[in-house]
């Protein structure tokens, strides 16, 4: 199985952050101008202090009647947010996300960040691998190549 890297280099390493105190409204433009569910919060260091999902906005934003050009990122993001290296499998990355049933991780190396897959990166790229397993299987058993 491809790593975590591989999926990067195809996909693209371009990860979209916001600070803390910027507010969600700032949040969810910058989310939909780049079609995106989620922004990795980051400190001045650009060390990696939280998650802002498209999920956290429904359930902490909506349905609790807050306005979200006067809620500060900080106040409802996701923290304590779980991470990968690129050298990590895509099946452990999967394993991960589905164990603590996340959507998006972030992608730290040394500390920084270098960018972030969802689970819709990690299941294309397990689809392509299956496909990929049963197209050499198939040349096999015809004795094609």
């Amino acid at each position: 199985m491809k790593s975590i890297r591989h999926l990067l280099a195809r996909k693209g390493n371009a990860v979209q952050t916001i600070g803390p105190d910027a507010s969600v409204f700032e949040a969810l433009e910058s989310m939909a101008r780049h079609d995106i569910g989620a922004l990795v919060v980051v400190d001045d260091e650009a060390a990696v202090i939280g998650l802002l999902s498209e999920r956290d906005y429904a359930r902490k934003v909506i349905l609790y009647g807050r306005i979200s050009r006067d809620t500060r990122v900080r106040d409802i993001m996701t923290t304590g947010v779980l991470c990968v290296t690129s050298k990590q499998t895509v099946d452990a990355c999967m394993a991960l996300m589905t164990r603590h049933r996340i959507r998006h991780i972030p992608v730290v190396e040394n500390g920084q960040l270098s960018g972030i897959v969802s689970i819709g990166d990690v299941v294309s790229a397990i689809i392509e691998n299956q496909q990929f397993t049963i197209e050499q299987l198939e040349h096999y058993i015809t004795g094609s190549r």
